[in-house]
């Protein structure tokens, strides 16, 4: 008889897939090593004498109509549980307060069971962040229709709406919804009657060039790199599930995808003439923002910093955290000679050699 390996949880119910989902984030090693953002291969070239007054630096930006203090954004991680909407109530107002833009977890969750719709409601600690709300596309070929999307919409206030698209992850969660045929489709056909924005957000594999001339033709408004490089959901389902063959591929292709810098460049190309394109994927600092918003990023994106940070010291640590990339970015401007984040993009990064 053979012995059963198993070397993660069992899989635990679906009212607690979310925490779950927190818990292993912040207490097992979920991020990629084998492979980096790529941003480290560049570098700006330091100006000694700006001529610039570094209070004088504006960092503004307008995304979807809506101004803000600087181009980042606290991306999607959460919802569902009481534990989720704590987590996101810190945020938004951190968001708020820092004037930072925001994106919510998945709100499928919403749909099976409405009750869970609070611990995704911001609003009222956050009446002018920009919000972005979330399904994941696949969702589309299991019943979620222009109806429900408009429900979760209106449910929570959001200013743009993403589908995530998350086919990795889904192969390896033990609940994943992998059927994916026809999406394409689906989207041709639903984002035109949506009544906001629409983001299409990848979770950490990335888009590839092959991807983005397949989907360059939707009539979605932005992008969301979602590149490799930081958390790999692909190791996280691994801890979720029983399979010792989910857990097998899961360890073998948790470094699978495009690095960030890749597809944000990959992005720009292809889309980013006449689409808002949001860069994200293993941003830890303000130097990789900025080399982000250098390569054509409009906005740029991290879940995991502020997650800790929320975890471990509340709205304080968060705004702190906010404030810290803030400064960097600052500071970048003002030593490469840019007085706005205008300026920023027009900045060259050299290459490295390797």
């Amino acid at each position: 008889m053979s012995k059963k390996i198993t070397s993660g949880p069992s899989p635990i119910s679906d009212e607690d897939r979310k925490d779950a989902h927190l818990r292993i984030c912040l207490e097992e090693p979920i991020e990629r090593l084998g492979v980096t953002t790529g941003f480290e291969r560049y570098r700006f070239e330091h100006d000694a004498l700006p001529e610039l007054d570094r209070s004088d630096i504006d960092l503004t930006t307008t995304v979807f109509g809506k101004t803000l203090r600087a181009p980042i954004m606290i991306g999607a991680m959460t919802g569902g549980t009481p534990w989720a909407g704590e987590i996101n109530r810190t945020l938004a107002k951190a968001a708020q307060h820092c004037g930072v833009a925001m994106a919510l977890g998945s709100q499928r969750k919403m749909l099976e069971r409405p009750e869970v719709g609070a611990t995704f409601a911001v609003r009222d600690v956050a009446p002018d962040l920009l919000l972005m709300g979330n399904v994941g596309a696949v969702q589309l070929n299991y019943g979620v229709g222009r109806a429900e999307v408009e429900a979760l919409i209106s449910g929570v206030g959001c200013d743009m709406f993403a589908f995530h698209i998350n086919a990795l992850q889904e192969a390896i969660q033990p609940e994943g919804d992998t059927n994916f045929a026809g999406v394409i489709g689906k989207l041709e056909e639903i984002i035109p009657d949506i009544p906001v924005p629409v983001v299409l957000k990848e979770v950490g594999s990335g888009f590839s060039r092959k991807t983005l001339n397949k989907i360059a033709h939707i009539p979605f408004a932005g992008l969301e790199t979602a590149g490799v490089g930081g958390t790999s959901w692909s190791k996280i389902e691994t801890y979720r599930t029983d399979s010792w063959i989910q857990q097998m591929t899961g360890r073998r292709l948790g470094d699978w995808g495009v690095p960030t810098s890749e597809s944000l460049q990959a992005a720009v190309d292809i889309v980013g003439h006449d689409k808002t394109v949001i860069c994200s994927g293993g941003i830890r600092t303000g130097l990789q923002m900025a080399k982000a918003l250098a390569m054509g990023a409009d906005l740029v994106a991290s879940a995991l910093p502020f997650l800790k940070a929320a975890h471990e010291g509340g709205y304080d640590a968060v705004v702190m955290t906010i404030e810290q990339f803030i400064d960097e970015l600052r500071t970048i401007c003002f030593i490469t000679g840019s007085k706005d984040v205008s300026d920023l993009r027009k900045q060259t990064l050299m290459e490295i050699a390797q």
